[in-house]
């Protein structure tokens, strides 16, 4: 069928039968990204598809990885500098409708990460088959780019599971797995992994109709009547989770589905029109490159290996605890040693939990708990590839601890510290191996953070930061590494604006304003509920450390409420009351006032110590700076992290902003040295 024609990215093929077997394996890569010259290809083998008209068509992938992660997000971003946005989404488009109007049958046959383009791909074809495997992901991520599906996505995926399902995947960016797949009319067969292509073969000659609940679902909920009252429902629980001016994909995602009418072509054009113009947004152009930093972060480690197998964590607290559980979880051997048993029990009890969440699968979960053991003697420490130190705050406690575990220790072994403040410089100054030394800061909760810090020193070796590199994302976290300084990058950029806010509030800010104006900005939670979430105690320690370095006063009021035990979250009550883990926010005088400046006064002193951070190098750039404080603190993400804000804000008027809050409220507001070299 395809004598003469060449194609670089997709392998064609027939069975016995005729039916052609489409593998997409694009060139030169690991994972199949669907750029413009993947697309020009398949528009020539589906014109050529019309023609033939085979009995059949099963569109796979050759990859191991997955089906289709999406777009070509560099591809994209070419696009949106070039204004050629909506010409390649159309192209894309019309690529999908001719496929999706073949006279003979055609099956996606879906194994492994099936995102974005990739979904859109499969829900041009009649049917789909997905592998029946945990590693099985189908998605609509797009908002979280700040677009909106824009291959067919938006337009297909509601008539085909209906509005309600659909409506809330494309908002959330949430995947689907196989078998919630199957459920709500996604894929039509699930399959054994090693059957998928002879499943895909049987079906595409025998297919089963989709239930009539489920067709008649979808239809409903479609309808105008539908569209007209479900839309406003929702675009009410979406305001109620983000802000329209800062995320308005979610909110044009609504409007093109409310307005779309029976007519495909007309819901592709309102399809194509809206993500063109979100494209052009500055949500959309930070968002973007955000996701290409997380790219680089889990690059950073190359082609290294750890070649870590066992972990000893000493210290089972909430953090050491919660680090050994979450290596458990990813398939490492983990010791957990603390003073007694009765210091590990929680810890234990805390890693149930998760892998329970976490696993679903009782075997899965008893496995997980086999790899966790209990280790008071500190036995593991002298097998263990990786031990890692999360004791208390204390050089001297830390320091002592490695004169007892370090001569242990097997060849190559390496020993990282949890230490969220002290200099590393101060911490390896006895031990026989530095070069092996690093800090391996995670950041709590640690199952729900996404960032470590590996905080380097002078006399770490670059083999061994790689390891460490290749470990976090092993753990399928995102590494960044950083100079050892006090706070190292999040902490250092945090304290300022933590310390600021508690200044606020002493001074008679209700802690509820200081939280709304902060998520106003973009913040995920606000500080007065951030500082009882994280501990006072923890806050206490962290400031002591770094307020001298930073030259800040650490505010009045919190040593009283630890001694009382009221550190906050974990205790039930600190600057709020806490009920079964939810803030209880005291109301607000509705005649209170906020002042003018309040905003400045939270974030400008993180800006600033991004720029001295910067400024000393404290990274490497820029970028790494950025995606540093987004995935650590939540930084508003929209904005594009604190160096991308202050320089679309303009360098020169952030810097005056300072410079009159220095006037007005002391010199802890100055601007510090690194603002001219940000041009």
């Amino acid at each position: 069928m395809f004598e003469g024609l060449r194609f670089k990215h997709w392998h064609a093929s027939e069975d016995d039968n005729g039916v052609v077997l489409l593998a997409l394996d694009r060139e030169g890569t690991s994972v199949n990204a669907l750029s413009r010259a993947v697309l020009d290809e398949l528009a020539e083998i589906v014109e050529r598809l019309a023609i033939d008209n085979p009995p059949g068509v099963v569109i796979h992938s050759a990859k191991p990885s997955g089906f289709a992660v999406g777009a070509d997000i560099k591809e994209f971003v070419t696009y949106a500098e070039a204004g050629t946005v909506q010409e390649n989404i159309e192209n894309g488009q019309r690529v999908y409708e001719n496929l999706a109007r073949l006279p003979c049958p055609t099956i996606a046959a879906i194994h492994g990460a099936c995102m974005g383009g990739g979904t859109e791909l499969a829900l041009a074809c009649r049917y789909r088959i997905v592998a029946d495997d945990d590693t099985t992901k189908i998605g609509l991520p797009e908002v979280m780019l700040g677009i909106f599906p824009g291959w067919g996505g938006s337009a297909r995926l509601p008539r085909l599971i209906g509005a309600p399902d659909a409506l809330q995947a494309m908002l959330t960016g949430k995947s689907f797995n196989p078998r919630r797949a199957k459920a709500v009319g996604l894929v039509d067969r699930l399959a054994k992994p090693d059957e998928l292509l002879a499943e895909a073969r049987h079906f595409i000659r025998r297919p089963t109709p989709r239930p009539f609940a489920q067709r008649a679902r979808a239809w409903a909920t479609n309808t105008w009547l539908a569209r007209q009252i479900i839309a406003p429902m929702v675009r009410k629980q979406t305001a109620a989770k983000v802000r329209k001016e800062h995320y308005p994909a979610p909110f044009a995602l609504i409007d093109a589905w409310q307005r779309g009418g029976s007519d495909i072509n007309q819901r592709l054009k309102l399809e194509a029109r809206g993500v063109a113009k979100l494209a052009q947004t500055p949500t959309a152009r930070n968002l973007i490159r955000i996701f290409l930093l997380q790219e680089r972060l889990k690059g950073l480690a190359g082609k290294a290996e750890h070649r870590i197998e066992r972990v000893h964590v000493v210290g089972a607290g909430v953090m050491g605890g919660d680090i050994a559980a979450w290596a458990a979880l990813k398939g490492f051997e983990v010791t957990l040693q603390d003073r007694e048993m009765k210091y590990v029990e929680p810890a234990i009890t805390r890693a149930q939990a998760l892998f329970e969440k976490r696993l679903k699968s009782p075997a899965k979960v008893d496995a997980a708990m086999a790899r966790l053991k209990a280790d008071v003697e500190g036995a593991g420490a002298a097998n263990a590839d990786l031990a890692i130190e999360a004791i208390f705050e204390n050089a001297q406690a830390k320091q002592a601890l490695y004169a007892t575990i370090e001569p242990q220790f097997k060849a190559d072994e390496l020993l990282a510290t949890n230490t969220s403040s002290i200099p590393l410089d101060e911490l390896r100054g006895k031990l026989a191996a530095p070069q092996r030394f690093m800090g391996l800061h995670f950041f709590n909760p640690v199952a729900q953070m996404p960032l470590v810090e590996l905080v380097r020193h002078d006399a770490l070796d670059a083999a061994s930061e790689k390891r460490g590199l290749a470990f976090i994302k092993a753990l399928g976290k995102l590494p960044v590494p950083v100079k050892g300084t006090p706070g190292f990058l999040v902490n250092r950029i945090l304290m300022p604006y933590l310390l600021e806010a508690m200044r606020l509030y002493n001074e008679g800010v209700p802690g509820p304003v200081l939280d709304r104006e902060a998520k106003r900005f973009g913040m995920p939670m606000g500080p007065i509920e951030l500082a009882d979430t994280v501990g006072l105690d923890v806050c206490a320690s962290v400031g002591a450390e770094l307020a001298p370095f930073l030259g800040l006063e650490l505010p009045q009021g919190l040593e009283g409420k630890i001694q009382d035990g009221k550190r906050g979250k974990k205790d039930g009550q600190g600057l709020y009351a806490w009920v079964d883990g939810k803030p209880q926010k005291p109301p607000v005088d509705e005649n209170y006032t906020t002042p003018p400046d309040l905003i400045d006064r939270m974030i400008l002193p993180m800006v600033n110590e991004a720029v001295a951070c910067l400024h000393e190098r404290v990274v490497d750039d820029a970028d790494l700076l950025d995606a540093g404080v987004i995935f650590g603190t939540g930084f508003a993400p929209f904005r594009g992290g604190p160096i991308e804000y202050a320089r679309s804000e303009g360098v020169a008027k952030v810097r005056e902003r300072l410079q009159k809050l220095a006037q007005r409220y002391g010199e802890r507001f100055m601007p510090k040295a690194g603002w001219d070299e940000l041009g």
